[in-house]
C-alpha cells in the first residue's frame, strides 16, 4: 500500500499526466455532445432517453399527474413489433401496409413529476393473475384492447375464446394466468335505437340517455374485476336524447328542428357517462371502474368522407395544437363527471386514464393511407392508431393506475 502510494504521489502532477487527463476529459465531453446534442428551447414535448428509466420507491408513493408530461425518444427498442404479435389486426398493422418511417415509433410518453415504467407485459399479467377485465366503447376501444393484447401476448400467447357474428365483441384468454381480456361494443354507453328512412338505416339516432347500454350492462352480475370505460366519436352526428323510456325528449345534437333544446357533443357524452357511472357505482365492491379520456382525430384538409389525410411523420408542436378546441371540452366533462361520483358520490374504486392532452400531438401515429379495409378503399383513418405506435402508452398508464388503486 505504501509503495502504491508513493507511485502515486510521483505521478499525479507530471506534465504528461495532466496532458493524457485533459485530452481524456476532452473526448468524454465531444462524445457526450454527439450522443446529447443540446437542445433547442421550443421542444419541450420532445426528448431523447437512452435509457429505461425505472420507478424510485419516491416515485411509487407519490401521487404525481401521470398525464401532464412530454414525449420523449426511447431508444431502447419496442416492446412488440408488427412481426412478433400473433393478435395484430390487419386493418393496423401500417408498416405491413406500406408505411416505411419509423420516427413515430421510437417515442414514449414521460410525466414531468415522476417515471413512468417501461410496460411490462409479465408485470401487468401478474397483477391481473385469476381477474377479468372488460374494455367498453367503440373501435377505438377496441384499438386499445388490440394494443394491449400485442403487448400481452409477448409474455404468453392469449387464446381466442369468442367473438360475435361481427367480429365487434371479443374474448381472449391467458391460461396460465387465468386472466381474461374482453371487448364489448357499445357506440354511446347508453340504449340506442337508429331510426331507418324507407327501411335503410339512416345515421341518425335516438338515445335513451338514462338507460345503460344492455350490450354491457346486462354481463355486470357476472364478475368483472376492471372495466376500462370510453366514449365519444358516434356522438358526433344527429342525436336525439330521451329520458323515462322514450316519453321525455329533452334534448337533441346537430338536429335541424328549432324548438327543441340543443346542446352540444360534448355534453351529451357527459351525459351518458353520467349514467354509465351512475349503474357501475352499484357494483363497486367487486368491479374497479377506468375512464379513458377523449381520443383526438387528426384530419386535416377535410374529414374522413371528403380527402381528408393524416400524413404527418413527426408530431406536432404545441403553437400547432388547438389548446381550447373540442377536443378538451369532451376531455373536461368527463373528468368532472368521475369527479363527481368519485367526491361527490363516493364511488373510491374508480381512476382516470387522461389521454386527451398527450395525444393531441400525436397526430403522427394513425394509420392514415396505410391500412386494409376492403370497403373504404382510398379513405385515409386519422381516427385509429397505427400498431405499434402511440396508443400502446394508454396501456403502459392503465398499468400505472390500476397498481395504484389496487
Amino acid at each position: 500500500m505504501k509503495n502504491m502510494k508513493n507511485l502515486k504521489d510521483s505521478t499525479q502532477n507530471t506534465p504528461l499526466r495532466r496532458i493524457v487527463y485533459f485530452f481524456s476529459l476532452a473526448s468524454i465531453v465531444f462524445v457526450y455532445l454527439i450522443i446529447y446534442p443540446p437542445r433547442p428551447s421550443n421542444t419541450t414535448l420532445m426528448e431523447d432517453i437512452t435509457q429505461e428509466a425505472l420507478p424510485t420507491k419516491q416515485d411509487k408513493d407519490s401521487k404525481c399527474d401521470l398525464f401532464k408530461g412530454r414525449w420523449i425518444r426511447d431508444l431502447n427498442g419496442l416492446v412488440y413489433t408488427n412481426e412478433t404479435c400473433p393478435t395484430l389486426p390487419v386493418s393496423k398493422n401500417c408498416g405491413r401496409h406500406g408505411r416505411s418511417d419509423t420516427e413515430y415509433l421510437q417515442l414514449r410518453w414521460k410525466p414531468d413529476e415522476c417515471e413512468l415504467p417501461r410496460f411490462q407485459p409479465e408485470n401487468f399479467l401478474r397483477l391481473v393473475r385469476g381477474k377479468k377485465m372488460a374494455i367498453l366503447g367503440d373501435s377505438v376501444a377496441r384499438n386499445q384492447m388490440e394494443s394491449l393484447l400485442c403487448l400481452l401476448s409477448q409474455a404468453e400467447t392469449p387464446i381466442d375464446t369468442y367473438k360475435d357474428s361481427e367480429e365487434r365483441d371479443r374474448t381472449w384468454h391467458f391460461p396460465t394466468h387465468n386472466f381474461t381480456l374482453m371487448v364489448i361494443w357499445t357506440r354511446f354507453l347508453v340504449t340506442t335505437t337508429e331510426r331507418l328512412a324507407n327501411g335503410t338505416p339512416s345515421a341518425v339516432y335516438d338515445l335513451q340517455i338514462d338507460s345503460p347500454d344492455p350490450a354491457w350492462a346486462s354481463k355486470l352480475p357476472s364478475l368483472i374485476d376492471y372495466i376500462v370505460i370510453s366514449n365519444g366519436h358516434w356522438f358526433f352526428r344527429q342525436l336525439y336524447l330521451h329520458h323515462n323510456n322514450n316519453n321525455n325528449l329533452i334534448r337533441c345534437v346537430f338536429c335541424p328542428e328549432p324548438d327543441i333544446n340543443h346542446i352540444g357533443p360534448a355534453h351529451a357524452i357527459a351525459m351518458a357517462l353520467r349514467t354509465a357511472l351512475a349503474f357501475l357505482k352499484k357494483y363497486e365492491k367487486q368491479t374497479t371502474t377506468i375512464v379513458r379520456t377523449f381520443a383526438p382525430s387528426h384530419f386535416e384538409n377535410g374529414v374522413w368522407n371528403t380527402g381528408g389525410t393524416c400524413n404527418r411523420t413527426v408530431p406536432l408542436g404545441e403553437g400547432d395544437v388547438d389548446w381550447k378546441g373540442y377536443e378538451l371540452e369532451v376531455r373536461g366533462g368527463q373528468v368532472e363527471e368521475v369527479e363527481r361520483v368519485r367526491v361527490g358520490g363516493g364511488f373510491s374504486r374508480v381512476g382516470v386514464v387522461d389521454v386527451t392532452r398527450m395525444m393531441l400531438v400525436r397526430a403522427d401515429g394513425h394509420p392514415g393511407v396505410h391500412w386494409d379495409n376492403e370497403y373504404w378503399k382510398g379513405y385515409s383513418d386519422c381516427v385509429h392508431w397505427c400498431l405499434p405506435g402511440p396508443i400502446d402508452a394508454w396501456n403502459e398508464l392503465l398499468l400505472a393506475v390500476i397498481s395504484r388503486l389496487s
